[in-house]
């Protein structure tokens, strides 16, 4: 067996004790552990401290598990706040896209004519028909940095 066998062995025998494995990875670990003297030693060690801390009990101050748990609702009530924000944003940004595209035959014919009009190239007024398409996509991610910037800056 080579190293990474042993450091995938360490790595899976780490994830076993706080989430339960994959079938494979389950399968994996409990073959290697049958052939590696080494690892299984590890695992077994690895057991028992678990097992002898999980015993300790900690005395914990009352006011510090108060605190912890308003600071808890605090955060709760901030990312219900951060949401509620961001749904008006992404209607408005559905609302933008539908009107955009049942009136993007119309704003077509405009530019069109108005290219015509002014002489422009046709990849001209075909550049600016785009960019009035995508513009509320634009301002959506422009609002969404901002909102996002504001949001790790509190925190």
């Amino acid at each position: 067996m080579n190293d990474l066998d042993h450091q995938r062995a360490e790595r899976l025998m780490l994830e076993a004790s706080v989430e339960a494995l994959s079938p494979s990875d389950q399968s994996w670990l409990e073959s290697h552990l049958a052939a590696c003297e080494g690892c299984a030693a590890l695992a077994e060690s690895t057991t028992s401290v678990i097992e002898q801390l999980r015993g300790v009990s900690v005395a914990i101050d009352p006011e510090l598990v108060a605190r912890t748990r308003l600071l808890v609702k605090f955060r709760t009530r901030e990312l219900e706040r951060q949401h509620s924000w961001l749904m008006p944003v992404w209607v408005l940004c559905a609302l933008s896209w539908v009107i955009g595209i049942v009136t993007a035959p119309l704003v077509w014919r405009g530019f069109e004519w108005m290219g015509h009009r002014a002489g422009l190239p046709t990849l001209v007024w075909a550049g600016g028909f785009v960019l009035w398409w995508a513009a509320p996509a634009l301002v959506v991610v422009l609002l969404l940095g901002v909102g996002r910037r504001q949001a790790v800056s509190r925190t």
